[in-house]
């Protein structure tokens, strides 16, 4: 896995770039995050960068694009997991974790996608809103758009992260949404999925690519931020 920052750096306002797409498509072809300023839904998938708009629109950025916070792998689907009449996310994610088990995964990182037919997709992005030491939660309440697609064909990008790494990133599966077509998507708060397939990576290492800018030792990265990232989630 590579990662770029924390997501309790991200949760508490460093939201300044600190690598682009470009060096991110170097490092991996599947993942997901934010971009500067957290102007809307980072989705990687098929080894390029998107991203979705506070409208649910999604676009390719250009390889100079600014990213503070994002999580990246190599995807090679080597466990497989069909899934049929999912009736939210909660199913799904139950699902994926049964399937994590079966080769001992909980204590490692994985990332998953999940191609298939959905009758309903909610989520949501964000516009950019650029200022320091300003929470992700205030942000959102001022930024956040919610929207649902329905009837769509896409694919839904995950990664997992165990209980421990809380901080680092969000404990279990956080998951964004792309169309088929490559013209809507966002970051997912509910699904319900008539059937698809799920590609599972296992992840035993990651590098941490934490921010140069002086401004990043100024957050205190050691508050308890459980309820807020769940909040925010």
């Amino acid at each position: 896995m590579y990662q770029v920052s924390t997501l309790q750096a991200l949760a508490l306002g460093y939201n300044e770039a600190v690598v682009t797409a470009e060096e991110v498509l170097k490092e991996g072809d599947t993942g997901l995050g934010t971009f500067e300023g957290v102007d809307g839904e980072l989705i990687v998938l098929d080894g390029h960068c998107y991203r979705a708009d506070e409208n649910g629109d999604v676009t390719i950025v250009s390889p100079d694009t600014g990213i503070p916070f994002c999580a990246v792998s190599k995807h090679y689907g080597k466990q497989l997991l069909e899934l049929k009449d999912m009736k939210n996310i909660e199913e799904i994610r139950t699902q994926l974790t049964n399937k994590i088990e079966e080769v001992f995964g909980l204590n490692s990182m994985h990332i998953v996608r999940i191609a298939g037919e959905f009758e309903m997709i909610d989520a949501r992005s964000e516009a950019p809103y650029k200022s320091h030491h300003i929470t992700l939660k205030e942000m959102l309440s001022h930024n956040q758009r919610e929207f649902k697609f329905e009837n769509i064909r896409g694919t839904m990008v995950g990664v997992y992260f165990p209980d421990y790494m809380d901080g680092i990133n969000m404990p279990g599966w956080h998951i964004h949404f792309l169309s088929e077509d490559r013209t809507k998507g966002g970051h997912v708060f509910d699904v319900i999925l008539k059937e698809g397939t799920a590609e599972i990576d296992k992840i035993n290492n990651i590098y941490i690519n934490l921010p140069k800018n002086p401004a990043f030792d100024t957050y205190s990265l050691k508050q308890d931020l459980e309820e807020e990232i769940k909040s925010i989630e």
